[in-house]
Order: C-alpha cells, then structure tokens, then sequence
C-alpha cells in the first residue's frame, strides 16, 4: 500500500508533519530515494535521471522543504545568488524585466539580490556592485539601459559575470565575448514603421526617447533604417522622456502651427508617449487614427484599454529574463566556459495590430 505520508522511526517524535520543519531525510523518505541523491539534484548533478530528478522536487513541493543555500554554498563554492543591478525601475521595461528576472531565477533555484542605482553617480554605481559582491553573487545582471553605465561598468573592476539586458547586446563579460540575450530594437522599429509605411503614409514621424538610453537610439535607428529602405526621410524627430506628459508636449512641435507639414503618422518610442499625444490631438479637434496615424512600442498592458486601442510592439520579457539567468546559471556548468543562452538569435518583437493605425 502506498504511504500516504512520512513513514518515522520509532525514536522520531510523533504528530502531525508540520510540527517541524521537513529536513533532507524526509525528502529522501517521500521521493524514495537517499540523502545523497536529493543532495545530487539540489546541486544539480548532471548524471541524474529525469524522472529521479521529478520525484525529489515534486517531495520538495509537498514538504515545502526550503534548502538551505548557504550551507550547499560552502560546498559548492557557489551561493546561487544571481545580483541585479536596475535603475530607472519607475519606467515600464526596467520593472518589467526585473520582475520577469526574479520569476526566472525562482525556477532556476536561485535567489536574486538587487540593488537599485542612480545612473548618472559612477559612486552609486560603485557602490551597487559592492553591495551585489558583498552578497557573493555567482553573477550580475544589468538592467539599467544607459550608456553612462555600461562606461561605469567598463571602468570598474567586477569578477564575475555580468549579463546586460540591452539593445544589441553587451555580451556575457568575463569570457572574452561579447554577446547577451537581448530583444532586437532595431528590428521592433523597423517593423513599427513598415507598418505604416505599408498603410501608405509617406510623411511619418518618430516620437523618440531620451538619447542616452540605449534602447530609445536603436528604436530611432530603426526607424530611420526602414524609411530609407522605402525611399522616406523623416518627417520630423522630437524627444520625449518616456513620460505621457513629455509626449502631450511634443504634439506641438509636431503638429501645431509651428510644424510647416505635418506628419501623418507618427511611431512613438514607447506606449505611454503614444498615450499623451493621443491626449494632444483631440485637444486639438483631431482624433487617432482619422487625424494621425500612431503606433507605439512595449504594449504595456494598459494599451489595448486606450482610445482607440494601440497598435504597438510587444517585447517577451520573461524569454528575455530566461536568457539572462540561464546565460549566467549554465555557464559555470560547460565544459569550454561559454553560454549556451548568449549563441541564441536576439529575439525578434512582434506587431500588435489595434486601431490607432489607418490606411492613408
């Protein structure tokens, strides 16, 4: 007959199972297995079979077991701790990416240590990465999209690996290499413009970010890649801060009397932009997309709630985050010190077609 529960020695202490916290021996018990052999799929033992490595994490789950990494990490050398270093966390792709990174981490059996810096203080950069190597991070992640940092980074010393969640990507530094898991940003605008261009629009503006973010130049790279490729120049380029109200403010400058000839579409850097020009032109007696054409970039979930619905670029965050902990959590494993996430293509954005975008 099947036990319905953790069978105990006579010596053991009777009553109920969470009377004390689950141990090793009670895993071992449940999955039907030894100590040695739960100790092996904690640290990740490559000659372990599948279906032994499901049933000691599905005894794990019942028990609610929680190893305890420190002790594994005097013994491993490492502490399954991954370090995030984020700025900017106010702004929907930075909080998105490190809420996906801890979710990854999770899965992967780590846990995540982040320290939040100003990313115009190289001090304050300094200091993050010493707070992250107090922790004995096996590795750090950056989300903090700027250029000044990736200068402060190439300043500092830092001994151990850092992946960076980056336009084109920065590579899994401390290999020589120069490769990351990153999203195509380039390729996002690209494809944000051919939409419209593909709509017939000829006269097409870019409602760009602010110009040391990384991902705010290769979004207007893109952009301005994909008009020459049709033979467009751009109607106009105006600046933004990522901000609903910075983009409110640039309907003037692209659309008031100022502007000798309006555009009639407009691709917006990112979705809350997008949202206050919105704002501007029906202010203005116009309406989207009978008055202008727009699309945006990152479908923030609010976006298919706008009026009318955006068409924007959808990123996948969490495939993103994925790379980013596998790049860090396999490497140490492979024989040649390479990683296996980094030789994966850059993922490509997808189009979500709403109702902010019309045939010219």
């Amino acid at each position: 007959m099947q036990a319905s529960g953790i069978e105990r020695s006579s010596g053991e202490p009777q009553g109920p199972a969470s009377a004390r916290a689950a141990g090793v021996r009670d895993v071992a018990a449940l999955a039907g297995v030894s100590r040695q052999t739960v100790s092996r799929v904690l640290n990740e033992h490559p000659q372990i079979k599948e279906s032994t490595r499901r049933r000691v994490m599905d005894a794990i789950a019942e028990l609610q077991y929680t190893p305890n990494f420190a002790a594994r990490a005097l013994g491993t050398r490492r502490s399954r701790t991954i370090g995030v270093l984020a700025s900017d966390s106010r702004h929907y792709g930075p909080s998105t990416s490190i809420a996906a990174l801890e979710a990854a981490a999770r899965a992967a059996g780590h846990w995540v240590s982040t320290a939040y810096v100003d990313s115009a203080d190289l001090g304050s950069v300094s200091a993050g990465i010493a707070h992250l190597r107090g922790q004995a991070v096996d590795g750090i992640v950056v989300v903090a999209p700027h250029v000044r940092v990736l200068e402060a980074l190439d300043e500092l010393r830092v001994d151990v690996p850092v992946v960076t969640l980056l336009a084109g990507g920065r590579g899994v530094r401390g290999d020589g290499g120069d490769r990351s898991p990153a999203v195509d940003q380039v390729e996002g605008a690209r494809i944000a413009t051919r939409h419209l261009v593909e709509l017939g629009h000829t006269r097409i503006a870019h409602l760009a970010g602010p110009s040391d973010w990384l991902e705010s130049s290769s979004r207007e790279r893109g952009f301005e890649l994909e008009l020459a490729a049709h033979g467009l120049e751009p109607a106009a380029i105006v600046r933004g801060d990522w901000s609903a109200r910075s983009g409110h403010d640039a309907g003037e400058a692209l659309l008031g009397d100022s502007a000798a000839e309006p555009p009639t579409a407009v691709f917006a850097a990112n979705d809350q932009m997008a949202l206050g020009l919105m704002r501007y032109v029906r202010e203005h007696g116009g309406d989207v997309p009978g008055s202008l054409s727009l699309v945006g970039f990152d479908d923030i979930p609010d976006a298919e709630y706008f009026w009318p619905p955006l068409t924007t670029v959808r990123q996948d965050f969490d495939e993103l985050a994925r790379r980013a902990v596998a790049a860090l959590v396999e490497r140490p494993e492979r024989p040649d010190g390479a990683d296996a996430a980094a030789d994966r293509p850059m993922l490509v954005p997808e189009l979500i077609v709403r109702e902010s975008a019309a045939r010219r």
